[in-house]
């Protein structure tokens, strides 16, 4: 893969979550997209795409069905996406996204767990500046001149594509990979091998060990509350042979 891959890869190892979690979290994106955006995944391309990825995730098959057979049932909860910033040791910041049913509970929740490291939450803005909000895409069975024709007949303003192992990976702003999918399934030889969007950090630290051990604490601890949908921070995670 290429370096920009290595170093995501590099800051999330050790965060993953349990596969409950994962199915969680996924089955409640997909309900919330079928409900706002249609069950139709041919009309709903943003959950056409999160279907997708929901597949390469190994998301159960009848986790996806329960969640758009729930929205199109109507009736069900109302979810409200909530973004908490916050600061951990030496330098660490993180930016946790929520999709909730009860502000307060959730609230309360990620404020306990920065406070049970001495950390403490951000007010809006803090930390969300010294992170880029990118999307990522790498795709197989294609040329380069052909890629870059597509992209910019569909108007994908790209910011880079970069050469990996049997294909490329284009990088693009975060809010635009549902159309940068779309663009690439008009080249009928193209295969997306894999796609992400997220916040990452301009510049990443390196916690030593005491600090370290209150990192690995606070991602225990968010990741166990159930309104957390994603989690980013600056922090270089540590192998685990290391």
């Amino acid at each position: 893969m290429g370096r920009s891959f290595e170093v995501r890869k590099a800051s999330m190892m050790k965060t993953g979550l349990q596969k409950s979690k994962l199915y969680a979290r996924f089955g409640k994106e997909i309900y919330m997209c079928a409900k706002n955006g249609g069950s139709n995944p041919e009309s709903n391309l943003a959950l056409k795409h999160l279907i997708e990825r929901a597949k390469k995730q190994q998301v159960p098959a009848d986790i996806v069905k329960r969640n758009i057979d729930k929205a199109e049932g109507g009736g069900g909860e109302d979810y409200t996406t909530i973004r908490y910033e916050g600061f951990g040791p030496s330098g660490s910041s993180f930016i946790v996204d929520t999709l909730t049913d009860n502000v307060n509970r959730t609230v309360g929740e990620v404020r306990n767990c920065f406070t049970k490291i001495g950390s403490k939450l951000g007010v809006n803005g803090s930390v969300e500046h010294l992170y880029k909000h990118l999307a990522y895409l790498s795709v197989s069975g294609v040329d380069e001149e052909t890629l870059l024709e597509t992209l910019l007949e569909q108007d994908i303003d790209v910011i880079d594509i970069e050469s990996i192992d049997g294909g490329f990976e284009i990088s693009a702003d975060g809010y635009a990979l549902d159309r940068l999918e779309t663009a690439v399934t008009h080249i009928a030889s193209a295969e997306v091998m894999n796609s992400e969007s997220g916040w990452y950090a301009h510049e990443t630290i390196t916690l030593d060990d005491q600090d370290y051990e209150k990192f690995e604490k606070f991602m225990h601890l968010i990741n166990q509350c159930e309104d957390v949908q994603n989690v980013y921070h600056n922090v270089t995670v540590k192998e685990e042979n290391e």
